[in-house]
This record gives structure tokens, sequence and C-alpha cells, in this order.
């Protein structure tokens, strides 16, 4: 008679998976909001919209931290991965004016490391309290052969609500409306496949700095939102300033920006030095320094800009709004 097989023996621990469920509920109650009914440990979770809406809009987001994990792994860091992956949806949502209202994740691999993966989450709670959202619940899938020792993957899911007559969709921009730029922490989460790169030919002593966690602009952009008519909001991720900032651009406009007009931080300095990248090529796959872009009438640009400032943020006037012919586009001088 053959041996009983059971589901360790085929690599899925059943226990480990359940141990992390109990470790990962008390890190998810920090990030509670009234609104939340039932939460971590259910089939699904529940929750309510807030009271205070009168008409309230859902907008949902979607996103991973990519190849910058490959870091994670290299260097056996794993506590502000989690944060990176709240930041990318949390921001995009933040774009149309919504305020974050619950995150999940999704955390993939083919052999449980409870601890990793404990580090990995209480990223990922440190990133809701940052943007005021609920970590509600998630999926931990255990896939033998799937993925390389010690690896996993991240996918992350946010839900907004804003205000149907409140939402942020770019029509009102004009030509002559201010561009200004919100400081980034660095690379954020984009580009890490020509960082790595980079890295494989150069190798550099220190690439520890290159996994300081995406910023997150919630808390101050939706305190903005209450004190400054905002005209237009572009997170900026994958393709860069002249990739993104066109989205929020109605026809027949253009985004120029003066890149003299912030300093770039030494790390993108260095990519670009030591990757031998073009200039062009470094603002179609980098934020090169800015990470979020806010439009607003040139009447309200520097008092939007103390507002900012005063929540935190270091802020550049970046450039401006101009009239243009056919599709939005973005032109860095």
């Amino acid at each position: 008679m053959s041996k009983r097989l059971s589901y360790r023996d085929a690599g899925v621990d059943i226990d480990a998976g359940d141990a992390l469920v109990e470790a990962i509920k008390p890190l998810a109650r920090r990030t509670l909001r009234p609104e939340v009914l039932a939460g971590i440990g259910g089939f699904g979770a529940l929750c309510a919209l807030p009271k205070k809406y009168r008409r309230p809009v859902l907008v949902a987001g979607t996103d991973g931290v990519g190849t910058k994990l490959k870091l994670a792994f290299e260097l056996a860091r794993h506590d502000t991965v989690g944060i990176d992956l709240v930041a990318m949806s949390a921001n995009d949502v933040l774009v149309q004016g919504a305020e974050p209202l619950f995150f999940l994740d999704y955390f993939a691999c083919g052999r449980l490391d409870a601890a990793v993966a404990a580090q990995v989450v209480g990223g990922i709670a440190r990133g809701c309290e940052l943007a005021g959202c609920a970590l509600i619940g998630g999926e931990t899938a255990e896939m033998p052969g799937m993925y390389a020792e010690g690896e996993y993957d991240l996918a992350g899911f946010c839900v907004g609500v804003v205000e149907k007559d409140r939402i942020i969709d770019g029509r009102s921009i004009r030509a002559g409306d201010v561009l200004l730029g919100l400081a980034s922490s660095g690379p954020h989460s984009n580009g890490f496949s020509l960082i790595r790169k980079i890295i494989e030919r150069e190798k550099p002593d220190r690439i520890e700095t290159l996994l300081e966690p995406t910023r997150i602009y919630v808390k101050s952009v939706l305190k903005l939102l209450k004190q400054v008519p905002v005209k237009g909001l572009a997170h900026i991720t994958g393709g860069g300033l002249v990739g993104n900032v066109p989205r929020v651009l109605p026809r027949k406009t253009r985004a120029v920006i003066r890149k003299a007009a912030w300093p770039r931080t030494g790390i993108f300095d260095w990519l670009q030095r030591a990757g031998n990248v073009a200039e062009d090529e470094m603002f179609r796959v980098f934020n090169c320094g800015i990470g979020m872009v806010v439009v607003v009438a040139a009447a309200d640009a520097r008092r939007a800009a103390a507002r900012l400032r005063a929540a935190g943020e270091t802020v550049y006037e970046i450039g401006a709004v101009e009239q243009a012919s056919g599709e939005p586009d973005c032109i860095i001088t």
C-alpha cells in the first residue's frame, strides 16, 4: 500500500497559514475605521459607506510592487514593501478625489514563511494607517512549485469613496493653470527592472536606499481638497511625468514642465550616470523626484503650495498648462 499523503507532504502548511491569520489580526485592528462591520477571518469583509457622503461614488484601484521585490529578497528586508503596495493603489484612487476606505492584499508564495509574511503584512498595515484606510481582508496563497525558494508576489486592492459632485476629472483644466509637484521619496515602485540591470552591471556597495517606500500623499492632499479648488491630480508611476500628467488633461492642452524647477535627488543622478540613461528615457521610466502633480488655477497656486507644505509635503511649482491641438501631451524643458 502506498504512503498516505497530506497537504503538508505536497508543500502546503495549513497550520502555518492559520497562524499567520492570527498574527495579522492585531495589525489589521490598528487600521479599522468605524464603517468596518466585519474584517479579517471571514469569507468576505463588510464595510458600510461613511454617513457624511450624500451621493457617494466608489473608486477602485489595484496594483503590485513589481520587481522591487527582487531587492527585498536580496537584502532580506520585508518590512517596507507592504507600504509600497498600499501606496500604489491608495495614491491612484486619491487622484479622482477619493478618500481610501479599505484595502485588501494578495500574498502568494511557494512555501509560506510565516515570519517573512508577518513582516510584509506589518508594512501593509502601516501603509493603511498612513492612507487612513482599513485593512479588512486578503488572501495568502501557498503554491509549491510556482515561485523560487524564498520569493513571493504581492497584489493590492483599494476602494475609496468620493462625493459625486466632487470627483476630480480634469475637465476644468485650462491654459494658464499651474502644476505643483510633490516630492517623491525616491523611485517609489517603478523602473526597477532597469534599476536592477544597472545594479547588476555596476555592483554598488549599498542599495538599501532603493527600498525606501513609496510616499503616500493621501492625508495631505485630502486636506488640500477641503481648502483649495483642485482641478487635476496625477500620480507619477510607470511612464513617469511624460506618461502620467497627460492622463488628467483635457484635449487641446499640454503640460510644459521645467526640469530645473526642482532638485533631482542623488539616487536619480546616480542611476542616470551609472546606467548611461538618456535624459528623455529618465523621464519616461522614473518619477525623477516628483511623485504627485497637483493642477490648480494660477490664482490658487501659492495658497495650495502653502497648505501642502503645512501638511508635510515638499512642493515645487514645476510648470503650467498651455493651449495645444489634438490629444493631451507633456513636454519637459
